[in-house]
């Protein structure tokens, strides 16, 4: 606080004693300027006097210091962080590693795989899934919660041990209780402790295209949608969403025509006859077709609600075929630096 800081303190208590007549009124206004300031309210990162406006320029110590307390812990940097900004030596690159590592073995730490997990992968809405109880008579809230913690104790691992941002798609493991292992099939869990899992089957559901969660936020509540997971992915993990979709686009029939018990996949492939949805579709429905294997709640399936095969094969807009989940993941590590750059 600069002694301009405290004047203008003064002034605000001098003003709320006078026309409140109390100390109490003096400090009371002094205490309302200070909370509605904008240093107080807002992290602000004022451009070096000289800059031309719009050109790139160096962050102080000060800045980095709480670009990376706010980003690391959701919170103000702490004393260590704080002095070595104030020393200068925070932007020396083996200062900065050293300060990074302390910061993410702390437990604040878990702040930014709560926060990044809920923005980049959507798990706030994760309340919001619903699964209707004719096609899905196990859903319960605890298969919600359980989804949620699978997947952010795997993010919080990835980051702990220090692995690759591939891995996020192409691990073998991952963390259930007994109801979620129930739920994927996976033998020899109990209990309701979460306890990290080599799965059974890695092409069958490891990373994060596996998780139960993920795939039921991108599913209706009585059946899964290639289209909501095809955009899911096309926007989270690829970084490349697709356009919105025309307003008088009539919403996909809950059957065939005359009511047959047609799947998913061919009533889509009739709408994508619609001149005006088949260009997005075609980069839209493919990885979401690789998808249908899960069940609108993530459960491996072999067949749809209405007993029909499951065919998850998928043309690429580049042409190329890929063959389910596994095929899906191949084709996508072959492309490191557009998930990495997404994330």
């Amino acid at each position: 606080m600069t002694p301009g800081d405290v004047d203008t303190l003064l002034g605000f208590f001098d003003s709320g004693r006078e026309d409140g007549g109390s100390f109490d009124a003096g400090i009371q206004l002094a205490l309302e300027r200070m909370l509605v300031d904008p240093d107080f309210l807002l992290r602000i990162e004022r451009d070096p006097t000289g800059t031309i406006p719009g050109a790139p320029y160096r962050l102080s110590d000060v800045e980095v210091a709480s670009r990376l307390s706010f980003f690391l812990w959701g919170s103000i940097p702490d004393d260590p962080l704080l002095d070595a900004a104030e020393r200068g030596t925070l932007t020396d690159p083996s200062v900065l590693e050293a300060q990074v590592r302390r910061m993410l073995a702390d437990p604040r730490a878990r702040s930014l795989v709560d926060d990044f997990a809920t923005q980049w992968l959507h798990l706030r809405n994760l309340e919001d899934v619903t699964g209707d109880p004719v096609p899905f008579p196990d859903f319960d809230d605890n298969l919600v919660e359980a989804f949620r913690q699978e997947t952010t104790l795997f993010l919080a691992s990835t980051l702990r041990e220090d692995r690759s941002v591939m891995d996020l798609l192409d691990a073998d493991y991952t963390f259930v209780d007994e109801r979620l292992a129930r739920h994927y099939g996976i033998p020899g869990v109990y209990g309701s402790r979460f306890r990290r899992v080599t799965l059974p089957d890695r092409e069958q559901r490891g990373g994060l295209l596996g998780h139960g969660g993920l795939l039921a936020l991108t599913s209706y509540p009585t059946r899964t949608s290639p289209v909501l997971r095809g955009k899911w992915l096309l926007d989270t993990i690829l970084g490349a969403p697709p356009p919105s979709p025309p307003a008088d686009v009539p919403a996909l029939p809950e059957r065939g025509e005359e009511g047959r018990t047609t799947s998913v996949r061919e009533r889509l492939e009739r709408h994508r006859q619609a001149p005006a949805c088949a260009t997005c579709h075609a980069s839209i429905d493919p990885p979401g077709f690789a998808l249908e294997q899960f069940d609108g709640l993530g459960a491996w399936r072999t067949a749809d609600e209405f007993g029909n095969p499951i065919d998850a094969t998928a043309t690429m807009p580049d042409g190329r075929t890929v063959a389910g989940m596994a095929g899906l993941r191949a084709l996508l590590l072959e492309r490191p630096e557009r998930f990495a750059g997404t994330v």
